[in-house]
C-alpha cells in the first residue's frame, strides 16, 4: 500500500476519465491544526456515490497542497505520510512510502515506530482515513505570566548576583514538524476538524512553566532582563531546548518564533537595583569627587536664597557634604581618583633613551628611530677605602674620597685580559684600541 506520484502534465487530460474519486482538503486557517480529508467524486464516479466515506477506492487520487501534511490511516494504523504538495494517485498494492517533504529526519524515524503493513491480500480494509495536518507557522499566541517568574540579575560591574521577579508578555508561533506524533498522542482520528484552541490552554501553561529554566540560560548568558526584547531569538531557542522533551517529542511540536513586548520587574526591586548601581558609582573616586561639587555648589546656591537665613542654608550645605564623600574633602577624592587610574593603567613599556636623537623606549640593541647602537652603562668605581661599589662621580658617595687616578689600564677587546698598561695585550698581543 502506498502512494504513486503522478505526472503533473498528465492531470488535466485524465483526471476526469480515469480516476474514479480523489481527496483533497481545501483549506487550513491559522486556527485549524488538523482537518479529515474531503472525499469528492469525479464525473465518472457517478455510480460510486453510494460508497462509504472512510474507503480509498484503489486508484483515487489524493493531492497535498503547500504547508500541509497527510496522513493514511488504515484500521486504526497509520499507513502512510506525504507532506511534499503535489497530486498522488492511491495504489493498495504497493509498499508503503513517506514523502516527509520539509519536516525533517525525525518523521521518518517516527513512521518507522508507528506504521503497519496491511495484509489484507490486495482487499481493500472497511475503514480508511485521510487526514490533513496544518504544517504552517500557528501564529498570534498570547502569553502572561499571571503571577511574577524569578529571574537571576547578575551585574559583574558592581558586583550584583540577585534573584528578582519579573512579569513577562507576548506572543510566540509554533509549527507540527511531526504529525504521527501529534496524531498518536494528541488528536486521535476526529470527525471533521481539530483546532487549536483545544490545546492552547495546555501549551501556554507549560510554556509559562518552562519559562523559569528558560530564564535562568538566558541570565547565564549575562542579558539582563530590561534586556530581554532584544534577545527573543534567545529565549526561544532555550524554551525550545526545555520543552523538547515534550513539545519535541510528545507532541511533535518546536517554537518557530517567540516575541517579547514587556518585560517588567517590580517596582520594590527595580529601585533597589537601581539604588545599588547609583552607590557602585561612588567606588570611582573621581566621580564622588565631581557629585560632592556638585551637592556643595547646589547647597551654596540653597543657602543664599534660603529665607530663613545663611545659617539654615549652610547647615544644609554641611549635610550634602556628608552625602557625597563624607568628610572627604573634593581634592583627596581626586587626588585618589588619579591614582586608581594609574593603577588601571598598563604600566609603560621600560626602555632607554637613546643619547643622539632622544628617542625613548627602545627595548633593542639599538635606537628604533635613527640606529644608534644603546650605550654601555658605566658601572662605577669601586672605593678604595670603604668599598663602596657604584660610584659615578669624583668622590665615593658612602665616604668621601677620591677616585683615585686612571693608571692608564685597557681591557683587550678580543680575549678580555684586563690590566694592559703598554700598546698591546699581554695575553694575546692585540693592539691597543
Amino acid at each position: 500500500m502506498g502512494l504513486l506520484l503522478a505526472a503533473g502534465s498528465s492531470l488535466a487530460s485524465v483526471l476526469g476519465d480515469q480516476w474514479l474519486e480523489y481527496f483533497y482538503c481545501s483549506e487550513m486557517d491559522s486556527n485549524t491544526l488538523v482537518r479529515k480529508g474531503e472525499h469528492h467524486h469525479g464525473k465518472s464516479g457517478l455510480l460510486n456515490r453510494g460508497g462509504s466515506d472512510n474507503v480509498i477506492t484503489n486508484g483515487s487520487t489524493i493531492v497535498v497542497n503547500d504547508g500541509q501534511c497527510m496522513i493514511i490511516v488504515d484500521q486504526g494504523a497509520i499507513v502512510d505520510v506525504c507532506a511534499e504538495p503535489g497530486v498522488y494517485t492511491y495504489d493498495s498494492s504497493s509498499e508503503p512510502s513517506i514523502f516527509y517533504g520539509g519536516l525533517g529526519d525525525g518523521i521518518k524515524e517516527t513512521f518507522k515506530k508507528f506504521a503497519a503493513r496491511v495484509s489484507y491480500g490486495g482487499v481493500t480494509a472497511k475503514d480508511q482515513r485521510l487526514y490533513y495536518f496544518n504544517t504552517k507557522d500557528i501564529l498570534g499566541n498570547k502569553y502572561g505570566t499571571a503571577s511574577p517568574v524569578p529571574f537571576r540579575v547578575v551585574d559583574n560591574n558592581i558586583g550584583l548576583d540577585m534573584d528578582i521577579a519579573i512579569r513577562c508578555f507576548g506572543e510566540y508561533s509554533y509549527r507540527l514538524i511531526d504529525p504521527i506524533l501529534f496524531y498518536k498522542n494528541v488528536c486521535g482520528n476526529v470527525d471533521s476538524v481539530y483546532t487549536k484552541d483545544r490545546i492552547e490552554s495546555q501549551l501556554r501553561s507549560e510554556l509559562l512553566t518552562a519559562l523559569q529554566p528558560a530564564f535562568a540560560k538566558i541570565s547565564d548568558m549575562g542579558i539582563r532582563y530590561s534586556a530581554l526584547p532584544g534577545h527573543a531569538d534567545d529565549l526561544g531557542k532555550a524554551l525550545n531546548d526545555v520543552l523538547s522533551e515534550t513539545w519535541g517529542q510528545q507532541y511533535g511540536i518546536t517554537i518557530s518564533a517567540f516575541g517579547v513586548s514587556s518585560v517588567k520587574a517590580s517596582e520594590e526591586d527595580e529601585k533597589m537595583i537601581k539604588e545599588l548601581q547609583r552607590t557602585a558609582v561612588f567606588r570611582n573616586a573621581n566621580m564622588a569627587a565631581a557629585t560632592k561639587i556638585d551637592a556643595e555648589a547646589q547647597a551654596m546656591k540653597d543657602a543664599a536664597k534660603n529665607p530663613n537665613g545663611a545659617a539654615m542654608g549652610f547647615f544644609g550645605m554641611g549635610m550634602a557634604q556628608q552625602a557625597a564623600g563624607g568628610g572627604t574633602d573634593a581634592a583627596t577624592l581626586f587626588s585618589m581618583g588619579q591614582q586608581q587610574n594609574a593603577q588601571m593603567r598598563p604600566a609603560a613599556a621600560a626602555g632607554w633613551k637613546c643619547p643622539k636623537c632622544g628617542h625613548e623606549g627602545n627595548t633593542g640593541k639599538f635606537c628604533g628611530e635613527c640606529g644608534t647602537p644603546k650605550p654601555v652603562e658605566d658601572a662605577g668605581w669601586k672605593c678604595p677605602k670603604c668599598g663602596h661599589e657604584g660610584n659615578k662621580g669624583k668622590f665615593c658617595s658612602e665616604c668621601g674620597s677620591p677616585k683615585p687616578a686612571d693608571d692608564g689600564a685597557w681591557k683587550c677587546p678580543k680575549c678580555g685580559h684586563e690590566g694592559n698598561t703598554g700598546k698591546f695585550c699581554g695575553e694575546c698581543g692585540t693592539p691597543r684600541p
